[in-house]
């Protein structure tokens, strides 16, 4: 028999082959990272995942890392940070092997091994914090003057919310009392605000492309 003789039925118009699967690249991660200084800060930058799924985000993450610093074989990371704790994780073209910790770790840190080159230890920014106050963050963890841990940081940032918060109550207890006790104005009805574009921030110069 003819291994090139067709013994099905003539294919019909409109059939159609298979569709491959489209690769879709990872975005561009949200990473600001400090220039390198001696000593070394306690963390070396910061790190805004879109979302708490680790299998998703991580590798937005080593793409950044491996075409700068060297392909990432290892990350370690406190257990109660994310949903899932899975000791292997599939990136761009290879698998990075993960320890977790229960104690003696920063819970708000991601470590990062890079074969033959070291180690990074990033702020983890939490996914759903707003644009302004990640960016301030990130800002603060790529700031070589610093020399504050991941946690510490976030509770900067923590107190900084509460003293606006404070100054913001006092000054409308001011105005109250400066008015006798009325409102400046009548109450009137006040329609939602307008749904706003949020863009991730800019990070100019510490920047991972």
């Amino acid at each position: 028999m003819n291994p090139h003789t067709r013994t099905g039925p003539p294919p019909r118009a409109g059939d159609r082959a298979p569709s491959r699967p489209v690769y879709t690249p990872p975005r561009p991660a949200r990473l600001a990272l400090r220039p390198p200084t001696f000593p070394p800060g306690p963390v070396c930058g910061a790190w805004w995942p879109r979302t708490d799924d680790l299998m998703t985000e991580l590798p937005e993450l080593t793409e950044a890392f491996d075409a700068t610093r060297g392909r990432v074989s290892r990350m370690a990371s406190h257990r109660d940070t994310w949903p899932a704790a899975p000791c292997d994780l599939p990136v761009t073209g290879h698998t990075v092997k993960a320890a977790w910790f229960a104690f003696g770790f920063d819970p708000h840190m991601i470590r990062l091994f890079s074969y033959g080159v070291g180690r990074w230890d990033l702020l983890v920014v939490p996914p759903r914090t707003e644009t302004a106050t990640a960016t301030r963050l990130m800002a603060a963890a790529a700031d070589p003057a610093l020399h504050l841990t991941a946690s510490e940081l976030l509770a900067a940032e923590r107190r900084l919310h509460t003293d606006d918060e404070a100054v913001r109550e006092q000054g409308q207890m001011e105005q109250w009392e400066d008015e006798g006790g009325a409102p400046r104005r009548p109450w009137t009805h006040l329609s939602a605000p307008a749904a706003a574009t949020v863009r991730d921030p800019l990070l100019t110069s510490h920047q991972v492309r």
